[in-house]
């Protein structure tokens, strides 16, 4: 049975931090499923499409990573992929602290699940999401933080 992973999350935007997790979790598991949540009551900087398809151009050359989103609670998306594992970065003990919360939900929900820390390189620990839509919001270049082109996202932006 092939082990899958859901690696759940806004991804607004996808950073290198979350590649370096990505690439790193495709040792452990067969395939990685990239899950954008979309969270109604969030209004998100990047849209919803124009990021998925960042991601998917990202690893397009890799047969084992997929990209999808989602609407619904983690756990039963899981369920819903044959997920048995959710992937998740850590930078530090605040991100613990909010994690294991999630991780005890989500296996209440779905038994079967088991969540995988992996903790971030720590060259891509300062990264967040957060501070990169801060940096670009200011117009401050951004492009060193991702794995993908600004000026192609920009564009895609505008056309969406």
């Amino acid at each position: 049975m092939a082990r899958v992973a859901l690696f759940p999350g806004s991804f607004d935007p996808f950073t290198k931090g979350h590649e370096d997790i990505v690439l790193r979790g495709l040792r452990l598991f067969d395939q990685v499923v990239i899950g954008i949540g979309n969270n109604a009551t969030k209004k998100r900087y990047f849209p919803l499409d124009v990021m998925q398809e960042m991601i998917e151009k990202t690893f397009k050359d890799r047969g084992n990573v997929k990209v999808i989103t989602y609407e619904d609670l983690t756990a039963h998306t899981a369920r819903e992929l044959g997920a048995t594992f959710l992937l998740r970065g850590l930078r530090n003990t605040t991100d613990f602290e909010y994690e294991n919360g999630i991780s005890q939900v989500n296996r209440y929900l779905y038994e079967e699940i088991e969540t995988v820390f992996l903790i971030t390189s720590p060259h891509l620990a300062p990264i967040s999401s957060s501070i990169i839509r801060d940096l670009h919001r200011y117009g401050q270049g951004v492009d060193d933080f991702l794995p993908y082109s600004l000026t192609e996202l920009n564009r895609l932006n505008r056309e969406s």
